[in-house]
């Protein structure tokens, strides 16, 4: 395992070799680089959604590329290298596993992991329970992180009621919204919607993954039963299309 980690630090130490190296990865920096980062990690949970493990086990492997890539840039700087990186997280999973690698025992509760949190979060810096949730989540996650840090100061509805009639009454705002105001308004329905949602005990961003695929494959079942010409064909009769797909899933 060490020999091969080795083997992938060296080489990107020669792609980023000033006189031998490649000209794009020459080019690159950290934020020029963060796209890729986030695009390999939805590519990852793509392939575990697949359950494609050879899949998984490419996908990590460019996952990995991209750690590698930024602690190399970050060593060239004189910042860090990979190692220590590799460390901190060491000592942060230590650290955050004291029934494991200390002799305090037990099992570890929520309340007790995401208190363990909050100090990190409080020994670096942090002066508001909302400090440190990530600006580069996708909206819908990182809606449901800051609902979550919110509620844990106990800013929440005691009850599915509260969130029920806030969607209700994003909703009667959208409709009423000046075309300067839509987008504001729309975005406080979703907001409201994750908020629901998360009453109901679900993730929201899984169960929105989870409709996407749902929908896809809906339709593209409907444009396989229509033979080719769907989009010629009137509103109603893609309506009985879908309904018959919906038939065909229950049937099978």
């Amino acid at each position: 395992m060490t020999e091969q980690l080795d083997h992938l630090l060296s080489i990107m130490a020669l792609l980023r070799d000033p006189v031998r190296g490649c000209e794009w990865d020459l080019a690159q920096d950290f934020s020029t680089i963060a796209p890729y980062t986030i695009e390999e990690a939805y590519e990852v949970a793509d392939a575990i959604e697949r359950s494609n493990l050879d899949d998984l086990k490419a996908e990590l492997g460019d996952l990995l590329l991209q750690v590698v890539f930024h602690s190399r840039i970050a060593e060239e700087a004189g910042h860090f290298a990979f190692n220590d990186v590799a460390k901190t997280i060491s000592e942060k999973m230590e650290r955050r596993h004291p029934h494991i690698f200390s002799n305090e025992g037990g099992v570890m509760k929520d309340a007790r992991w995401e208190n363990l949190k909050a100090a990190e979060r409080e020994a670096e810096g942090a002066t508001g329970a909302l400090d440190g949730v990530a600006l580069a989540l996708p909206a819908l996650m990182r809606a449901q992180k800051l609902q979550k840090r919110a509620a844990r100061q106990g800013f929440d509805w005691p009850d599915i009621a509260g969130p029920k009639a806030k969607v209700i009454e994003e909703i009667g705002e959208l409709q009423e919204a000046s075309e300067l105001d839509r987008t504001e308004e729309a975005g406080d329905l979703l907001f409201a919607a994750v908020n629901l949602v998360r009453a109901y005990g679900v993730d929201a961003e899984q169960a929105l993954r989870f409709a996407n695929s749902k929908f896809e494959r809906r339709f593209r079942a409907m444009e396989e039963l229509a033979g080719g010409d769907f989009a010629e064909r009137e509103l109603e009769e893609q309506e009985e299309l879908w309904q018959e797909v919906k038939r065909q899933e229950k049937r099978n």
